[in-house]
């Protein structure tokens, strides 16, 4: 059976993204703080991410991910990243509104999907080609899969910053999740922690 994972970055005190998020500051205010470890690795921050990129067949993640706005189709939005996404992979995209596939330069298709997380993650887990899917987020996609018990392995970035409100990871997920430290490597940007859920 193919792999779920979720590799997200969150603030100290557990905020994945920061308050007011927009078209132009689409991580919300000092959410971009907690990516700077991603941006400049220093110590063994490379080594996780090259075991993050290398690792997803395909990836799931959220309208808002994707896109600002919540209605219908800006059919000119194609996404935060330019012409090459960073995914080279599938990318399933949970939303309300149809749209049609979308190939980008590199590798990277986009697929819209209507009907829910379950059928967004049973058709990333067809496209994966045998390797894992990576719920990429944002935090309430993530949060949803967690709800779901559908993500077995949890790669917390922990970077050394106080956001005090925006997007949080584990909103609404039951106390009675398991998460078991199987590795921790700690570098100046960040705290990287994988967890095994159950």
């Amino acid at each position: 059976m193919t792999r779920v994972t979720c590799n997200i970055s969150v603030s100290v005190d557990g905020f994945a993204a920061g308050p007011r998020q927009s078209v132009d500051n689409p991580l919300g205010e000092g959410g971009l703080r907690l990516h700077e470890w991603h941006f400049t690795p220093q110590g063994q921050d490379q080594a996780v991410i090259d075991e993050w990129q290398e690792t997803p067949g395909a990836y799931v993640m959220g309208r808002n991910m994707f896109a600002p706005g919540r209605g219908d189709w800006d059919l000119d939005w194609k996404g935060w990243w330019g012409d090459e996404p960073p995914y080279h992979a599938p990318v399933f995209v949970l939303t309300h509104h149809p749209r049609g596939p979308l190939a980008m330069d590199g590798g990277t298709t986009f697929h819209f999907v209507t009907d829910g997380p379950d059928s967004a993650l049973a058709q990333a887990a067809a496209a994966a080609g045998g390797k894992g899917v990576e719920i990429a987020g944002g935090a309430s996609t993530v949060n949803a899969y967690l709800q779901a018990g559908l993500i077995e392995e949890l790669h917390l970035h922990v970077s050394p910053v106080l956001l005090g409100s925006g997007e949080r990871l584990f909103d609404g997920v039951p106390d009675t999740l398991r998460l078991e430290p199987v590795q921790v490597i700690g570098s100046p940007g960040a705290t990287h922690i994988k967890y095994r859920l159950g």
